[in-house]
């Protein structure tokens, strides 16, 4: 098995975060899954051409991962954690346009379904302080 490019790896890392916002409640809402499509299509898709194995859109890695974590109820605290961890590991990835569109999306998926609440409130706290991080030791 060949190993994915970090830059792949990033969407699916993605992917486990916008679930950990999601699920920060141990809810996901039909309205929270359909935030984060809406915003793939109409934002993520246009980040860069990259393309998975399979010729598709990297950016719907995202969607996959999301959907797969969702099916085996992961714990949204250690998928978060994940993704902070890739983060510290390959910073280079993350430029100021990404940042804000990472932000973007975990605040619309929290603030979709009535409002933010505070297990939401506390996930975006965390996320807001891994994406001001230039490279963050645990």
């Amino acid at each position: 098995m060949t190993q994915q490019p970090a830059k792949l790896v990033l969407y699916q890392k993605l992917g486990e975060l916008f679930y950990a916002i999601a699920a920060a409640d141990n809810v996901i809402r039909p309205a929270e899954v359909d935030a984060l499509r809406s915003l793939v299509q109409s934002h993520w898709k246009d980040v860069d051409q990259l393309e998975d194995e399979f010729h598709t859109d990297a950016a719907y890695q995202i969607e996959i991962v999301f959907d797969w974590l969702e099916d085996k109820h992961l714990d949204a605290n250690d998928c978060f954690n994940d993704f902070k961890e890739f983060k510290n590991e390959h910073p280079k990835l993350f430029n100021d346009s990404l940042n804000q569109l990472i932000w973007k999306t975990a605040d619309a998926i929290a603030g979709s379904f009535a409002g933010r609440n505070k297990a939401e409130l506390i996930m975006l706290t965390k996320l807001k302080s891994v994406l001001s991080s230039q490279s963050e030791k645990s």
